[in-house]
Order: C-alpha cells, then structure tokens, then sequence
C-alpha cells in the first residue's frame, strides 16, 4: 500500500463525528486490508466501554491506554501488516502518538466544521451515550472549544486533509483512497 518501507499503515485522524470509523472501514474493504479501530480496541483491552474508562478511572487512564493500542498498531505495521486505523479524536494530544504514526504510515485528517460536527453528534444518540463530554457541557455543545484547540495538531500530524463537510461516505473513501494514491506517486 505505502512506498515508503515500514509505511503499512493509513490512520484517519479528526474529531469525533468526522467519519474515521465508516471511512476506515470502506477503505480497508476497498483496498483488501486490514481494518482497526482504536476505541474498540480501548474497550476490548480495557474490558469497559470509554464512558466507563472516563468515569471511574480519568481521561488521562484512557489516553494511556490509547497510546498502548496505537504502539501495538505501529509494530504490526512495522511488521508490514497493511492497516487502516480509525483513531479517537484525541489521538494527536500525545506528541509521541503522533510521531508513531507518521513512522508507520499515512496520517490523514477527516476536516469538517464544527457546525457540521455539532449536527452529527446531536443527530447520533450512540455518539453521546458512549463517548464522554471532556468538559462540563455536553459533548455537542463543547465541539468548537475542543476543535479550537486541536485544530493545530491535527493539521501538524497530517501528512493529508480530506473535508468530510460537503462529502457522502462513499465520496470520503473515494477522496482517501485518492489520497493514499497521490502518496504513492
């Protein structure tokens, strides 16, 4: 998949509610690779969904298992299993994450506006019964603060941008696999 060596792997990074799981899905379906989730993984690991880790044991609990995960996804990517990895959306808060991916991959962000993102969350019940507000607001009413400040590192650890706004999912796939193209080139 990847022409550098030891580049194995696309990881899709953004805010929740950009379309990381369904797009990384669709794209390891349509290129016959791997697919991997971070948040599942969290969860499988943990043996408790994320709100569960958040509420008894703390966000930074959670970010460290998060970083376990995405090590254990680097080394089999290192091993050149071809992956397609959906990361959380706070993924790119640990400089160290982020560096792991850019050794072991692609690193592309899934861009939408925080209105779009807003109207996502609100529209999905599943996005706010099993992924915690990280302030005292709702998850929905907390995007543009939390957007704000991650909007630079997202964009540090992007090797690509894909905007979801405008875009279908099968036209987000379309624009990955694009992308993942126009790296090999």
């Amino acid at each position: 998949m990847m022409k550098e060596q030891h580049k194995s792997a696309v990881y899709l990074i953004g805010y929740r509610a950009s379309g990381k799981t369904s797009a990384a899905r669709a794209v390891a379906s349509a290129l016959s690779c791997l697919f991997a989730d971070t948040d599942r993984l969290i969860e499988d690991s943990a043996g408790r969904d994320i709100a569960s880790i958040f509420r008894d044991s703390g966000e930074p609990a959670f970010r460290q298992l998060e970083s376990e995960v995405l090590e254990t996804l680097s080394v089999r990517a290192l091993a050149g299993e071809e992956l397609v990895v959906a990361t959380g959306g706070g993924v790119v808060l640990s400089e160290e994450n982020c560096e792991r991916m850019r050794k072991t991959g692609l690193v592309i962000w899934l861009r939408a506006p925080a209105s779009v993102l807003r109207e996502r969350i609100e529209g999905d019940p599943g996005t706010v019964r099993n992924r915690p507000a990280l302030s005292g607001d709702s998850a929905a009413a907390e995007v543009e603060d939390v957007l704000e400040r991650r909007y630079p590192l997202y964009d540090a650890a992007a090797d690509r941008i894909v905007d979801t706004a405008e875009l279908d999912r099968e036209e987000v796939c379309a624009a990955i696999v694009a992308a993942i193209t126009e790296s090999l080139e």
